[in-house]
């Protein structure tokens, strides 16, 4: 099993694919034994993929003790290190594109290129949804919560919540994990969340130097798209754009995999086409 020894922990990982690295950073209860495989979408097609369990997750170890977004950076960080590489192409998700944040302003010379994907600032930015709140729903309003959360066009619209690939993926995340009967899950999954109530990279956004693309979908009610906006604000070099869709607008708007390939290839995107 693939480890690294990283910060007095184990991080379990997975590389696959050729070309240029781009570390993927995965959202909220990320494990890698559950789809959908970041190794199956556009971007593993044109990079080699480095994708990891962050702590208290998956494979990875389980310490019982508080984290900070700054620690989950910290290992991101020390990973690509210990795998013996310079600097990555970052393309992190929801959490991860918090944690990705974090990796840009403490670790700048280990970030080329870095896509920033339905997430928040937090502070006087914006927050994401609060997901403490929905521990201790149970199963069914957990996902009917995280449907509507995901694309707000689904409040309200059973045919977009039965077939919309976004409110599919968000209804099998609400389902209780298969793993989550391993010692240290639970553990690791309130740490992430205890981390992730706190962020707040507001007022350093200034301070990022890499090029980044922020990437919302125009109905995620998760991370809105105004955070996104606000953050943008504080940015004036990273490139802004809004696609048609939720949480997961990648699944649902045909230009976004294209934009996020060529952006992490090239550091920038054309302007829009206007019509």
């Amino acid at each position: 099993m693939p480890v690294a020894n990283v910060r007095g922990i184990e991080i379990y990982y997975e590389i696959e694919g050729e070309g240029e690295p781009v570390l993927f950073i995965g959202g909220t209860g990320g494990d890698l034994r559950r789809p959908p495989r970041v190794f199956k979408m556009p971007v593993a097609r044109h990079f080699r993929v480095l994708a990891y369990d962050q702590r208290g997750l998956g494979r990875s170890s389980k310490p019982d003790a508080p984290a900070s977004m700054a620690d989950y950076a910290d290992d991101a960080a020390a990973l690509v290190e210990a795998l013996g590489l310079d600097s990555v192409h970052v393309l992190g998700f929801s959490f991860g594109g918090m944690v990705a944040q974090e990796l840009s302003l403490r670790h700048p010379a280990r970030v080329r290129h870095a896509v920033w994907a339905a997430t928040s600032a937090g502070g006087t930015c914006g927050a994401s949804y609060p997901f403490h709140k929905l521990v201790g729903l149970g199963p069914r309003e957990r996902a009917r919560r995280l449907i509507e959360l995901a694309d707000t066009r689904s409040v309200g619209d059973p045919q977009l919540a039965e077939k919309d690939p976004a409110a599919i993926y968000m209804a099998g995340q609400a389902a209780p994990s298969p793993y989550g009967d391993e010692p240290g899950h639970a553990i690791g999954e309130m740490r992430q969340l205890e981390a992730r109530a706190s962020h707040d990279t507001c007022a350093r956004l200034g301070e990022v130097t890499g090029t980044v693309l922020l990437a919302a979908g125009r109905y995620d009610g998760i991370a809105l798209p105004e955070n996104m906006e606000a953050m943008a604000a504080r940015m004036p070099s990273a490139v802004l754009r809004v696609y048609e869709g939720g949480h997961i607008f990648a699944q649902q708007d045909p230009k976004a995999w294209p934009d996020i390939v060529r952006f992490l290839k090239a550091g920038a995107l054309e302007p829009p086409v206007r019509t």
